[in-house]
Formats: C-alpha cells, sequence, structure tokens
C-alpha cells in the first residue's frame, strides 16, 4: 500500500469519522496553545544583576509571576498540567465511532490489507489530524501574540508577547503533539487484532475491580507527605536531594492514578448494590451496564477527577496562606505596627483556580464525547428495547444514573485526596520566634539617635503555629461545578438519544 493510498484512506469515513478527525484537532489546537504558553514564559530572558535590580527582575511586567524569575518555572509547570484534560479529551474524541472503525478496518483487511498496514492507518489519522490541530494552534498563538501586544501606561505588559520561544521549541511542538498522537494510537491497538471477518481482542474479559486503588492512593501520599522531607533532611545538598522531585511527582502520580481506579471500582460497586436492591427497570439497566464495564468510569472520568484532585489542593493552599497572613499580622500588631494585607499568595491562588475551571470545562467537553459515544455505539440495543416496549425516557434514566451514581463518590474521593495531600505537604502555619526593637515615642523622638533609646523597649515575639481552616466553602463549590458539570455533560448527551433509538437504526452496521 503506497503512502499516498494510505493518507487518502485515513482521510475516508462517515460523519462520524469526520466528527472524530475534527475533535482530535480541536483537542491538538488545545494542547498545543498550553505548551507554546508555557514555552513562551521559560523563554523569558533574566536581566543581568545591577545596583538598582539586584534581584534580577524583569520590571517591564506587570505580572509577578512573570516578572520574577523563581516563579516561572511553577506559572510554566502549571500550564504545561493544563494539557492532561486536554489530552484526556483527545482519548474520548479517539474513541467516538469506534465500533464503525473498526469494520471499515476488518473491510480492509478482507481486501487484502496487513495488521501493520492497518495500525498505520489508524495511526495516520490520528498524526494528520494532531498535525492540522499543532498548525492551527501555532496560528492562533502568533496571531494572539501581535494582538495581545498591548503595553500600559508605564509600559509594562501583562503577558510575555514580547518574547518568542525558539524555532527548535516551535518545531518540537508542532511535530512532537502529533508523533506523540500516533504512538499512543498505536499503544491503545496494540492488544487488537483486526481481521477480516472482525476484531479480535487477545485480553480476557477482566473480573470486577477491587478496592486496590486505595493502595494507590496511600503510597503516593506517602511518597509526597514524606519523601521529600526526609530526603532533604538526609542530605539537603547532596545527590539524593535530587530525589526529592522524583518523589513528589511520583507520589502525585500515583495518587491520582489511585484517585482514578478507584472510579472503576465505584461503578462496579454501585451496579451490585442497585442490581441486588433496585426495583425500577432505569436503576436495573444502569447496574447490568456498570457491571458490564466498571472501567468506563475511569476512562471518562479521568481528566474531571485529576481537574478536582488539584483544585481541592489549591483550595487546601490558599487556606494555608491566608492562616500565614494572620500569623504575620498578628506578629506585626505585636510589634505595635499594623501590617498590611499581603495580596502576592492570594492572586497567584486565584490565578490556579481560574487554571483549575479551564480543566473542568475541558473535561466536561471529554465527558460530553464520552456519553454520546456510549449512545451512538449502542444505538441498536437501545433501538431493539425501544422496539420491543420499552420507554426512551426509562433508557434516559438509566444512562443518567449510569453516569451520575460513580461520579458523586469519585467527587467526594478527589477532594478528599487533594486536600489531606495538600495539607500534609504544607502542614500548619508557623512563625518562629524573634525579638524587636519597639520605640513608644513619635517619629521625631524615634528619629534622633539621643532621644531613641530612651523610649525604646525590646518586645519578644514568641514562635506560633496555627492550623489552617479546612476550605469547605471552596471544596463544596468544586464538588458541585463537577457534579453539575456531569449532569450538564449528561442532559446534553441525551439530546441524542431519540435519533439513535429510531426504528431504523435496528438495520445500522
Amino acid at each position: 500500500m503506497t503512502p499516498g493510498a494510505l493518507v487518502r484512506l485515513a482521510l475516508a469515513g462517515t460523519r462520524t469519522d469526520t466528527a472524530r478527525v475534527l475533535l482530535t484537532a480541536l483537542s491538538a489546537v488545545l494542547a498545543a496553545l498550553a505548551v507554546l504558553a508555557a514555552f513562551t514564559v521559560l523563554a523569558i530572558p533574566t536581566p543581568p544583576a545591577t545596583a538598582d535590580n539586584p534581584v534580577r527582575w524583569s520590571e517591564h511586567y506587570s505580572q509577578a509571576l512573570l516578572r520574577e524569575p523563581g516563579l516561572r518555572g511553577g506559572t510554566a509547570f502549571a500550564l504545561v498540567l493544563l494539557t492532561v484534560p486536554v489530552l484526556a479529551l483527545a482519548g474520548q474524541c479517539a474513541r467516538l465511532g469506534a465500533p464503525a472503525r473498526d469494520r471499515r478496518l476488518a473491510a480492509l483487511r478482507l481486501a487484502g490489507a496487513t495488521p501493520r498496514q492497518v495500525t498505520w492507518l489508524a495511526m495516520l489519522e490520528t498524526g494528520v489530524a494532531s498535525l492540522l490541530g499543532t498548525l492551527t494552534g501555532l496560528g492562533l498563538y502568533l496571531a494572539a501574540r501581535e494582538l495581545l501586544h498591548r503595553p500600559d501606561e508605564h509600559g509594562r505588559l501583562a503577558l510575555p508577547t514580547d518574547v518568542l520561544p525558539p524555532v527548535g521549541a516551535l518545531a518540537a511542538v508542532v511535530l512532537g503533539l502529533p508523533v506523540v498522537a500516533g504512538a499512543a494510537t498505536a499503544l491503545m491497538l496494540r492488544g487488537v487484532i483486526t481481521t477480516p471477518l472482525g476484531v479480535t481482542r487477545r485480553a480476557a474479559r477482566e473480573r470486577g475491580p477491587g478496592p486496590g486503588a486505595m493502595v494507590l492512593i496511600v503510597v503516593g501520599a506517602a511518597a509526597l507527605v514524606l519523601g521529600w522531607p526526609l530526603l532533604a533532611r538526609w542530605s539537603a545538598y547532596g545527590p539524593s536531594a535530587a530525589l526529592g522531585p522524583v518523589f513528589l511527582v511520583g507520589g502525585g502520580l500515583a495518587a491520582l492514578a489511585g484517585v482514578v481506579s478507584a472510579a472503576g471500582w465505584f461503578s462496579y460497586t454501585t451496579g451490585r448494590v442497585l442490581r441486588r436492591y433496585a426495583r425500577r427497570p432505569a436503576a436495573l439497566l444502569a447496574a447490568s451496564r456498570l457491571m458490564a464495564d466498571p472501567w468506563a468510569g475511569s476512562r471518562t472520568f479521568a481528566a474531571l477527577l485529576a481537574a478536582v484532585t488539584f483544585g481541592a489542593g489549591a483550595a487546601a493552599l490558599r487556606a494555608h496562606f491566608v492562616a500565614q497572613d494572620e500569623l504575620r499580622r498578628e506578629a506585626s500588631r505585636r510589634v505595635g505596627v499594623e501590617a498590611g494585607d499581603n495580596p502576592f499568595y492570594l492572586a497567584t491562588m486565584t490565578l490556579v483556580d481560574l487554571a483549575v475551571t479551564v480543566a473542568v470545562v475541558i473535561a466536561a467537553a471529554g465527558l460530553l464525547v464520552a456519553v454520546v459515544e456510549g449512545i451512538v455505539a449502542r444505538r441498536r440495543a437501545y433501538a431493539a428495547l425501544v422496539a420491543t416496549g420499552v420507554p426512551r425516557g426509562t433508557l434516559a434514566r438509566s444512562i443518567a444514573w449510569q453516569s451520575v451514581l460513580p461520579a458523586v463518590p469519585a467527587i467526594l474521593l478527589a477532594l478528599a485526596v487533594g486536600t489531606l495531600v495538600a495539607r500534609g505537604l504544607f502542614g500548619d502555619a508557623t512563625s518562629g520566634s524573634y525579638t524587636s526593637l519597639v520605640c513608644d515615642a513619635g517619629e521625631r523622638l524615634c528619629s534622633d539617635p539621643a532621644t531613641r533609646e530612651r523610649y525604646s523597649r525590646i518586645v519578644e515575639v514568641p514562635a506560633t503555629h496555627r492550623v489552617p481552616d479546612v476550605p469547605l466553602e471552596h471544596l463544596a463549590l468544586l464538588g458541585a461545578g463537577a457534579l453539575a458539570a456531569v449532569l450538564v455533560t449528561v442532559a446534553v448527551g441525551l439530546l441524542f438519544l431519540r435519533s439513535s433509538t429510531a426504528v431504523e437504526e435496528l438495520r445500522a452496521t
């Protein structure tokens, strides 16, 4: 099969295939924009130290996250984290119309294509769509760079529109993301053999998942809470100190994997409980579906649960900053100084909350694709149920049950894990003991060396600590927002139920 024939076959298909290609391209656009923004932040040059600027700040930026060199790495890392829900959205888009695609690949095998050619065809479809998306993302990035370059009256910029990543970094994003997408497609197809008579899966049918995900959560939390401090005490400057970030990243990934995997156990357990105690047809249908494919919850809610976990940790970190700021003001009042608010960290957490909101919205888009894909993929079964007299309302309620019931405990678990991990990492707010010289006279007497000592006294400020409050309001808002996203996406997905349960769908292939 020639390369030209592969390209033509990759671009051919039905309207569902076209929708899959467009959604994959949209995911690539979002991922490219996030990575390009991170590279732009890292490309900001650090000025040399001078007498007027010993800390080497880039004073022509209005945002501290861009102005201070020490904060740019964290900002870039947060931008890269936004690609997690985007990649999950891409994974959901790749499953859209999977049965029809499998039948099309089986037809190609019947026409003489080899398994390797079929795999290359699927990789090329994803790669071409991703390349289209990354090129579009690069164009949007360059256009936004020109449109948003608006210095204020002091000549400062709100965004780093005056710098551009190296050409190699731009090429790595535009060409690297499609390569990664194609490799991921090949990885997903490793357990599937497309035969001329259909699709044969190598993997045997799995049993119901157990609560082993809790082990991942405990191990990840332990690595996050204990690993880095222990290594820092052991050798703060030795080679072992470099393992601290490894523990941090590995523990975070393990905790997230545990939260996502727990959704499968919740689905299976919920299905068993429903099958035993439910009496209504909708609940019984939902129970059968939850037990037949319990890992659908992990695939569907992966990005949403990751965003909720990260958002809960950010809420706990905000509470820590609030408690630390209160201790600072109390210590200032002890020495007779009324300190004002320090809005830097809270303003930074506002940006983090905005990133979490964007991640939840993107995850909701992936959830919508998953719901629609599930309805379309099972349209013959739904049409058969409707033809035998099952009301469409019963089917709609069963789809709602199987989407919402596993989501509630999974969201609660994500909130708890994010909060506890953040509390374990940052601990209580503390303020060390110190002494301060306080002058009780007026400014004139205190500024005169001859009289200042007469009116001065030494005040000892003891060490204090405060337990940060549990951010119940932020957690409730985050959990309600995630659950609302689930409900909205399910409601929108059910709009496709009527067209997918028409009698004509019984003849669908």
